[in-house]
């Protein structure tokens, strides 16, 4: 986080030595590394509380994707059932069907006369 060497701990370590003494120097370590501690939680527990965030949102980006994909399949679905009982589209159906029966029996006749 902050690249520091070993070199740089020696010397931060005789300066704190001097300034604090020996007395009070095991103190103010054993206090920097209970907020050093405390500083670690903190961002490990904001990172959490972000990726959960992240995935909730995802989550629900899913979710409507999911609704608007069972919407289209039911106005399909609908369209069908109307295409189904509309008798003009039913003439068309069978007028469809009608040649395409013709175009096989011609195959038929070509190929089996081949």
């Amino acid at each position: 986080m902050f690249d520091i060497g070993f070199l740089e701990i020696v010397i931060i370590a005789s300066i704190a030595l001097v300034v604090l003494g020996p007395e009070r120097l095991p103190r103010a370590a054993r206090t920097a590394g209970l907020w050093v501690g405390r500083a670690r939680r903190m961002v490990a527990d904001v990172k959490s509380d972000i990726d959960r965030e992240i995935r909730e949102s995802e989550l629900a980006d899913m979710r409507k994707l999911g609704e608007e994909v069972n919407n289209i399949k039911d106005d399909v679905s609908k369209a069908t059932e109307s295409i189904k009982e509309d008798d003009t589209m039913a003439g068309v159906v069978d007028s469809i069907n009608e040649s395409a029966k013709t175009l096989r029996e011609d195959a038929t006749e070509k190929t089996g006369a081949g």
